[in-house]
């Protein structure tokens, strides 16, 4: 991929990363942690919330993904952490190894969720923690004014044919329950509407026509983001994609598929 090609996909991860930032802090202030915990992110992509994640916990943080150039982003944009090529389904660590790992916005592009969230616990130390910080749910979406219900569902489709499991988010807390994690938790991120628009639409608007270009026509596409920015000036729009998190400690180094 080009410089300007990984310098778009950075700037969607950071996005998404900012939508999902106050619930991070908080599923973090739950948990206990040791001094300079070893923490890995399974799916680092270019590097925005384990480059978070370090800031936060005050330690180094390792992310794994399959995805060479993000990898090289990443390190060149947070040379402070550490990152790695590797593939979530066979993590090359022993098992034990970190206090915490956790995922952001991974699985819901996973063929075997169960697989990865294995191997998340395998290398999870005794009372460690694991934690899906993110996972979207695009069949529960809400768009009003009914007219911009169109744009969700062409959205769902150009994701599926992405090779997106858009509903993985409400699967989120019988996958972790699966995996024989104990204290699992899961809930829903809120959703809160005021005045201004979001200081991010053209970011997200950036994010949808990079989904929907070939799904439907430029003038299609102009008409629904014109609805879509009058509808957030008359304080009518509501936009909402149910996007859920699961954490679990694990309690013993016994491990088995």
């Amino acid at each position: 991929m080009s410089s300007s090609g990984m310098r778009s996909m950075h700037e969607r991860y950071s996005v998404q990363a900012l939508w999902t930032e106050e619930l991070r802090m908080r599923l973090l202030n739950r948990i206990k942690l040791p001094p300079q915990p070893s923490v890995l992110e399974v799916g680092s992509g270019t590097g925005c919330v384990s480059s978070w994640a370090s800031n936060q916990i005050n330690t180094q943080v390792l992310g794994i993904d399959i995805y060479r150039p993000a990898l090289k982003f990443a390190q060149a944009q947070d040379p402070n952490n550490g990152y790695a090529q590797a593939d979530g389904a066979a993590l090359p660590f022993p098992t034990g190894t970190f206090d915490l790992v956790f995922c952001h916005f991974l699985l819901l592009w996973t063929f075997d969720p169960g697989q990865i969230l294995d191997e998340m616990k395998r290398c999870t130390r005794s009372q460690g923690w694991l934690m899906a910080f993110a996972e979207p749910d695009y069949g529960g979406r809400i768009d009003y004014p009914s007219k911009l219900g169109k744009l969700g569902e062409y959205q769902i489709r150009a994701l599926e044919q992405n090779g997106a499991y858009v509903n993985r988010g409400r699967q989120l807390k019988g996958l972790l329950a699966e995996t024989g994690l104990q204290q699992v938790q899961a809930g829903l991120l809120g959703g809160e509407w005021g005045v201004d628009p979001p200081s991010d639409l053209h970011s997200e608007w950036a994010v949808l026509r990079a989904d929907l270009t070939g799904s439907m026509s430029d003038d299609e596409l102009n008409e629904l983001e014109t609805l879509d920015r009058d509808a957030w000036r008359e304080q009518k729009r509501i936009l909402f994609v149910p996007t859920f998190y699961a954490l679990g400690q694990k309690t013993t180094d016994t491990y088995s598929y």
